[in-house]
């Protein structure tokens, strides 16, 4: 079965990302087709909708407000720790599982 490319949300869809299940579930599937810039992404928009703006963000995750636009940006490399503390402010965090 081929899977289907995922998809940023668009604005109008971060509300469904207020459910930790379904953030959770969206950041899965995105790490799951293996884009990871697509995932950068979709967390920057589960964390808008579950923290809201970057700069509640900063002051949960204790990080440079810059720092985040950048990391969370296409073009970022972010740190293990600064994933793990975007996902903590958001209600969720990264787990492993065998494939």
């Amino acid at each position: 079965m081929t899977r289907k490319a995922s998809q940023p949300f668009v604005f109008g869809n971060l509300e469904v990302l207020k459910d930790p299940e379904q953030a959770a579930l969206y950041l899965e599937e995105i790490l799951a087709d293996g884009n990871l810039d697509l995932f950068k992404e979709a967390l920057k928009d589960v964390a808008a909708a579950r923290v809201g703006n970057m700069t509640t963000l900063a002051k949960k995750t204790h990080l440079a407000r810059e720092a985040l636009y950048t990391s969370l940006s296409r073009k970022g490399n972010p740190r293990l720790d600064t994933l793990t503390k975007v996902l903590d402010a958001a209600g969720l965090r990264l787990t492993v599982t065998t494939v």
